[in-house]
């Protein structure tokens, strides 16, 4: 057991991280492998791979540098966590750029680059990244009006926006744009800009939505599904349905064999269907968890660089994980997106775990901080104070003029 006491710099982690947030989040990727175990094998039998448990191998494979990547990060100061953003979105953004170029084209997408034998998401990498990086210049914006910070965070957005409806990937254009548009708020924006910003959003989604051909099928078949083949929704319903309130049973689910995207995009329905709705409930409530935890924590921070920080690594954690269990349920078009931590995928687990970590270390308690104010303000007290007791000296006696 770690003391008070000790200074080392893992006990004055363990006394300032936020545990409860940290369990919830190692909670979460418990939940992942137990879910990886239900859903992968039929995967892997209906690939052809010979080990039933190969995805399932995979997964923890990539959790280890996941798990140490995040509490790593943990340890970081803000300074080192602004200054780390710079060159992972930096070199990330290269990588973004490159497989527009020399990506595989995937169902109509180039999204992906391999490296050494490692298939790699850049797009996953830049957003936590894009996070801090945003959350940086909003900061600034109002600690300092007269710099043009609120300049540089549209030339940032329009800069990762653009390889991304390239690609194309809407799913990830629309959840940075989510989480930018709420740091603009945050920061104080005007209602006006609200109602362009939401305007030039539609218009954006109008044009996907006439330009691209599979934006506009997934949104058809979302709005009539008679339209066009919705088997996977259809096949995820009815996990939910054989579930029921208590699930089949692990190992027992067979829906899951009908999702060709089981363990990545509809690993939630596996969950209903094996688990029941009781293990979605709790899943639902971690996220809730995290979320409000970490908004609490915001509140409570008085550096405008940490509030926006915390609140946008845990809108852009708690939207993605929304956004994925939406389309499960059949409350939002399909969009491609990995539920966090419980998700099959390599690129997306230590993506997760970087932006987690940053979150983690950005909510520690500082108590060194906290005593170096209230010892500023005792100070300032102390010397007004000492200005207010200070005895007035009496004017100098008028010098009587000769007569």
């Amino acid at each position: 057991m770690m003391s008070r006491a000790d200074r080392t710099v893992l006990s004055e982690w363990w006394w300032t991280v936020d545990r409860a947030l940290l369990a919830s989040l190692v909670g979460l990727m418990v939940i992942g492998i137990i879910l990886c175990l239900a859903a992968s094998p039929a995967v892997a039998a209906r690939l052809n791979i010979p080990d039933p448990f190969h995805f399932v191998n995979r997964q923890v494979l990539f959790l280890i540098p996941a798990a140490v990547v995040m509490i790593a990060t943990s340890f970081l100061s803000p300074r080192t966590i602004r200054r780390t953003c710079v060159v992972v979105f930096g070199l990330f953004f290269v990588l973004l750029l490159a497989t527009l170029v020399f990506g595989p084209e995937v169902k109509g997408a180039r999204r992906w680059l391999t490296i050494a034998g490692i298939t790699v998401q850049p797009s996953e990498f830049i957003k936590p990244a894009f996070v801090i990086l945003a959350a940086w210049l909003f900061a600034e914006s109002t600690k300092r009006p007269e710099m043009p910070a609120t300049l540089f965070a549209f030339l940032l957005l329009g800069s990762v926006l653009g390889p991304l409806v390239k690609q194309p990937d809407f799913g990830q254009s629309l959840l940075i744009c989510l989480v930018w548009a709420s740091l603009f708020f945050l920061a104080g924006l005007r209602w006006i800009w609200m109602v362009g910003l939401a305007g030039i959003g539609a218009g954006g989604g109008f044009i996907a939505y006439m330009t691209v051909s599979h934006v506009q099928k997934r949104i058809n078949r979302f709005i009539n599904p008679d339209s066009g083949d919705t088997y996977q929704i259809d096949a995820a319903l009815n996990s939910f349905r054989s579930g029921g309130w208590f699930g089949t049973g692990p190992g027992e689910g067979t829906m899951k064999r009908m999702l060709p995207d089981g363990h990545t995009d509809f690993v939630f329905a596996v969950a209903g269907e094996e688990f029941g709705i009781i293990l979605c409930l709790i899943i639902l409530a971690l996220f809730a968890f995290i979320l409000l935890r970490s908004l609490s924590r915001a509140s409570k921070e008085s550096d405008p660089f940490t509030r926006f920080a915390i609140t946008g690594l845990a809108l852009l954690f708690s939207l993605q994980a929304s956004i994925n269990m939406a389309v499960n349920v059949h409350i939002a078009p399909a969009k491609g997106m990995t539920l966090p931590f419980i998700s099959y995928g390599g690129s997306s687990l230590i993506s997760i775990a970087f932006g987690m970590g940053m979150l983690l270390a950005l909510s520690r308690k500082r108590p060194g901080a906290a005593a170096l104010a209230r010892l500023s303000e005792g100070h300032g007290d102390a010397r007004r104070g000492e200005s207010l007791a200070r005895p007035v000296s009496p004017p100098p006696a008028a010098v009587a003029e000769p007569a």
